[in-house]
């Protein structure tokens, strides 16, 4: 089954800077601010044919080729625009942009110091300056550029977005999901269907409320804690959750109502995305329900996985058993998350060291989708044993992971699962983690179980994976085979 991770908040940066006066009809600017990308590339390759050294032009076409993912190439062309035109602030602010998503952050940081000296009131190169110190881990500084951002334009949802997510990974939890609320627009509210009103936390006796999926299976899996909480202050409540996670949290949560995302939207009075419940309910760090665990597995199934382990073994030893998840999933219908995919996933050869830590040791993929054949060739000396055709759905993946000591992965959706049981998880984090672990913490307030080991440089899973493997030796001593 597509065990997609949770998809991350929009952190990419702000719409590339296309001065927004009036342009040619047919021109790369109208094209490209219409909405009309490959029509606008072409009109900007033709307009370079005809002037290669129009640097406004090389500047919104960089800007363009970055908003889809292009980054090398709209990189030379930038680079291009502001050594013809250094003087030209929207350039040194889509520089920065093809930057920052190439990770090089101090040469991010910058460009958009250039375009700022230009155009002191240039929100976008305020904000995305505040992203690309947020990647740093420098959230104090961020936040005073959000916070001129957000002064400059208080209605762009992305601006206040990007300022949400840097109070959230410091921890600010209250101001950061009130923030975190800008997300929301009405296009995007009518896309749900979700026209009733948004519940804010309000006592809801003798009225319905629908709490429905927002994000990857990580977000649903992780939030849907505050479910019972929620319902607590009302009459009936229903949650409209994909269908490959129904049975886990039917089995998790049975008080509770729980439908399909497939199906038609029921009546209900008030509705709320899963990932306003903390809003809702006025969460603090110190307030996070259930961090020992809140999962359950069906008892049948895990008893399965149980006898199923067991003959896995040589005849008369119980080894330590270890999953392993070295990808997410791509999504690349959503480039902020298949960007953010691309940083926090790896390779099964990134694990090879595990195999030497502890020699008697079995490991179990849990990976699916794109990379999971690479299960079919594991590192050298590594037992690794594949089950996962035989899970459907994420109640099959929590059973396995019941019968498994310990799982160690990347920041997935499978990590979610595995954490909510309480089963020891170690995930490798990538440089700029998820806003959800608060930055500069090895431990988690969401889970008791969670172990993060954290890039120290963007795409190097060698250092934590040093520190993983030191700390295996400590826990194959604590764990010893039977």
């Amino acid at each position: 089954m597509p065990h997609d991770a949770s998809r991350p908040s929009p952190t990419s940066p702000s719409a590339s800077a296309v001065n927004r006066g009036r342009h040619p009809e047919g021109s790369g600017e109208a094209l490209q601010l219409a909405g009309r990308p490959v029509e606008a590339e072409r009109a900007y390759q033709a307009a370079l044919a005809r002037n290669p050294d129009d640097a406004r032009t090389l500047s919104n076409y960089g800007g363009l080729l970055c908003s889809r993912g292009q980054f090398d190439r709209a990189h030379a062309l930038l680079s291009r625009a502001v050594t013809l035109a250094p003087t030209l602030a929207d350039a040194w602010s889509n520089l920065g942009n093809a930057l920052l998503q190439l990770q090089r952050y101090d040469e991010a940081i910058a460009a958009y110091k250039n375009c700022l000296q230009r155009n002191p009131a240039h929100a976008l190169a305020l904000s995305n300056m505040g992203v690309a110190l947020d990647r740093r881990g420098a959230h104090d500084l961020a936040q005073k550029f959000h916070q001129v951002a957000v002064r400059l334009t208080p209605d762009n949802e992305q601006t206040r977005t990007n300022y949400a997510l840097s109070l959230l990974a410091q921890g600010e939890y209250r101001k950061g999901f009130e923030e975190y609320e800008w997300r929301w627009n009405t296009l995007r509210q009518r896309r749900y269907g979700m026209d009733a009103p948004q519940w804010k936390g309000e006592v809801f006796p003798d009225r319905t409320l629908l709490i429905y999926t927002e994000g990857g299976f990580g977000d649903m899996i992780q939030f849907s804690r505050f479910i019972p909480s929620a319902a607590a202050r009302g009459g009936r409540t229903l949650v409209s959750a994909r269908r490959e996670l129904l049975s886990l949290l039917r089995q998790s949560f049975p008080e509770y109502t729980f439908i399909s995302s497939d199906d038609p939207v029921p009546p209900h009075d008030l509705q709320c995305p899963v990932l306003s419940l903390p809003y809702a309910l006025g969460t603090t760090v110190e307030t996070i329900p259930f961090s020992s665990g809140f999962l359950k597995t069906d008892p049948q199934k895990a008893a399965f996985w149980r006898e199923k382990l067991h003959d896995d073994a040589p005849e008369g030893t119980r080894p330590l058993r270890i999953g392993l998840v070295w990808a997410g999933a791509p999504h690349a219908e959503v480039q902020a998350a298949e960007l953010a995919d691309r940083r926090r996933s790896t390779n099964l050869a990134t694990f090879a060291p595990l195999a030497g830590v502890v020699p008697d040791a079995l490991f179990y993929s849990l990976q699916i989708g794109e990379k999971a054949d690479q299960a079919r060739t594991p590192p050298k000396d590594m037992r690794l044993i594949d089950h996962t055709a035989l899970l459907r759905d994420f109640s099959d993946t929590a059973a396995l992971i019941s019968a498994l000591d310990l799982v160690i992965a990347v920041d997935t959706s499978t990590a979610h699962v595995a954490a909510g049981m309480g089963k020891p998880v170690w995930m490798l984090s990538r440089y700029d983690q998820c806003w959800r672990w608060i930055s500069g913490r090895s431990d988690s307030p969401w889970y008791d179980s969670l172990r993060i080991y954290q890039q120290a440089r963007p795409l190097d899973w060698s250092e934590p994976m040093q520190a993983i493997c030191a700390d295996l030796k400590v826990f194959a001593r604590q764990h010893p085979p039977a």
